[in-house]
Formats: structure tokens, sequence, C-alpha cells
């Protein structure tokens, strides 16, 4: 079999997320979009589920009636790009509850979905997505008279406890509420972690559900075995992959592994990346290329089957900073290629 391995340990999700939910006194959501993060929003959807999770947050609607197939009803879901154009089916027959960014959208929403559940998102500063507190203080008593069940916002710079940013958009976020009957949200996973002035109503930790940076206490979730197809031996001056760009010092053991870039391996990672076998790191030889990787194996003394490259010694967060990226991207950029394991108690 050729084909590299993925497994997702849904019981770490789940204890992440039980950590999350446990420095708070409200309501935690779960942010599974982008198919939880690449890894898969039916199964862990389900399983955080059943660990207590009632509302979940999505980036577009149709992600939300994908959602909704995977959790039946009850469970709330919501849209934080709130209600775009055609979006009113799917609202309405899935149960889905758009998170309204704009007078346009409220509108849209109440016109054509009366007395159906939305919440609001107001901008803080970060200038993405939500009212300013202009356009917020021209609409707030209209858009209060039909019942929102949420005003949120989202914090830009949560991962950096001691920026300005934070304090600045927490002080927004009450100017815009305060008074308000309206359940709040504000805190994503870093935002929970800076403690119970961001945590207001209800939570929304993303990447440290999935073993993500800023949550240094997450268990780690998703491994990568990469089988290998064949290997041979250096000699020294040889070369490795496309553009000679490794050159063989010694008399040199290079491993050809079933992966590359086509599967969400970024390129850019390659000269400071490693594979793992046996406690021993074994650096990558040249080039990252579409669906195979050299690496250099001579310290293991004999051919492996296999190489991880992600795992418990080797993080998404150390892929990231290999590849001059965060482990968001590791995480989503994961390919379709991959054979899916799911452990689960």
């Amino acid at each position: 079999m050729s084909t590299a391995t993925l497994t997702i340990d849904l019981n770490a999700a789940v204890a992440n997320w039980r950590a999350l939910d446990a420095k708070t006194d409200c309501e935690t959501a779960a942010v599974v979009k982008a198919d939880a993060y690449g890894l898969g929003a039916d199964k862990l959807a389900r399983a955080l589920a059943r660990a207590g999770a009632r509302s979940f947050f999505v980036a577009v609607a149709e992600e939300g009636a994908a959602l909704r197939q995977a959790l039946g009803p009850g469970p709330n879901i919501c849209v934080f790009s709130g209600h775009m154009p055609g979006d009113a089916d799917m609202i309405g027959d899935l149960e889905l509850t758009p998170m309204i960014n704009s007078l346009d959208q409220m509108i849209r929403h109440v016109e054509a979905l009366p007395g159906h559940a939305f919440g609001l998102q107001l901008d803080t500063g970060m200038n993405r997505l939500g009212m300013e507190p202009s356009e917020w203080s021209a609409v707030r008593d209209v858009a209060l008279a039909q019942n929102p069940v949420l005003i949120m916002s989202h914090l830009a710079c949560a991962d950096e406890p001691d920026h300005p940013m934070n304090a600045q958009q927490l002080r927004a976020f009450r100017e815009m509420t305060d008074g308000l009957d309206v359940p709040r949200s504000l805190a994503n996973t870093g935002g929970v972690l800076l403690g119970r002035d961001y945590h207001f109503d209800l939570c929304r930790p993303g990447i440290g559900t999935y073993g993500g940076a800023p949550f240094a206490e997450a268990r780690h979730v998703a491994t990568l075995d990469i089988p290998v197809i064949q290997c041979r031996d250096v000699a020294p001056g040889e070369t490795v992959g496309y553009g000679n760009s490794y050159v063989a010092s010694r008399p040199t053991r290079i491993a050809t592994i079933s992966a590359g870039y086509a599967d969400g391996i970024l390129r850019a990672m390659g000269p400071k990346t490693g594979l793992w076998c046996d406690g021993k790191r074994l650096p990558i030889a040249g080039r990252i290329s579409m669906d195979l990787i050299g690496v250099d194996v001579t310290a293991l003394g004999q051919d492996p089957k296999s190489l991880q490259l992600l795992g418990p010694n080797q993080g998404v967060d150390m892929l990231a900073d290999a590849a001059g990226t965060i482990g968001y991207e590791i995480l989503t950029s994961l390919g379709a290629r991959y054979t899916r394991r799911y452990l689960t108690a």
C-alpha cells in the first residue's frame, strides 16, 4: 500500500475541548469550519457533541448543511459568513443560525426568513467581518427588535497575550454591547486563555481543540505516517531530486516516500524539516516534489517501511515553523489521498 495514513485521535480532540471548556464558566462551542480544520467535521463534530458541545460554528452555509446531516436535529449550527444570497433555503430548511455581518444581510434574512434565529457579528477593530461601530449605532435598535440569539466579535491577536489589541477589542466590544440582554461571544482559543474578562456567555475554541498553538497544554491529535517506496545508496557527490539541491557528502542511504506537496506537505518546509523513525530525526534530502520526498535514513542502519512526518515528535506548529507559516495552514492543507483512520475509545 503506497498511500500515507493520517490518523486522527478523536479522544485527544475531545480531551482538548474539555480542557478548554474547564477554563471557563460559560458555554463552550466547537468551531468545525474547513472540515474541522482538515481533520473531518462529521466525525469530530459527532465526538464533540457526545462530549457535551451544543453549539457549532462553520464558515459558510454549505458547511452548515453538511454538518446538519452529520449531527441531525438539535445542536445549534452558526454560520460566520452570515446570510448570503441564495442561502435562505439551506438556512431555513436545516435550521442554521447565520451571524449577520451587515445591514444588507439583516434585511435579506428578515425578509426571506421572518422569525428565524440569527446572530449578529460586530467589528471591534479587525476589519474583516461584522458591523463597524457607526453601522451598529445606526441599526442597533432595529436589529435588537428582531431578537438576535447571539452577539459576537473576533479577536485579531489573542495568540499574543500581551498585545494591546486584545484590550482594545475587549473595550470596544463592551462599549458596543454592555447592557444588552443578548448572549455575547468574543473568545476563540486564544481568548479562552486570556481569561474570564474575555469569556462572556459563549467561547468558540477552534485550533486548540485540534492540538495547535496557542494552547500549549493540547494533546496531539493528528499523526501522519508515510510509506517508503524504495531505498537506494547514494555515493558522495551524487545528487537527489529536482534541481540537484541535495549533494551527498558521504555514502548515504536515501528512502523515497510516497507523499508530497499534492498531499498538502508544503514545499517550503523541506530544508528545515525531518521525518521520524525509531526515535530518530531523519532529514529531508532535496526538494519536496508533488508525490515524492527523499529522506536520508543512513542513521537508521536499516531500511524502514514507513516514516512519520506529523506525530508526537513533530507537531503541527513545528512543521509550520519550518515552512514559515502557522499550524492552521498545515492542518487545513492535508490532502485527500491519505487513508484516514479515526481512533476512539
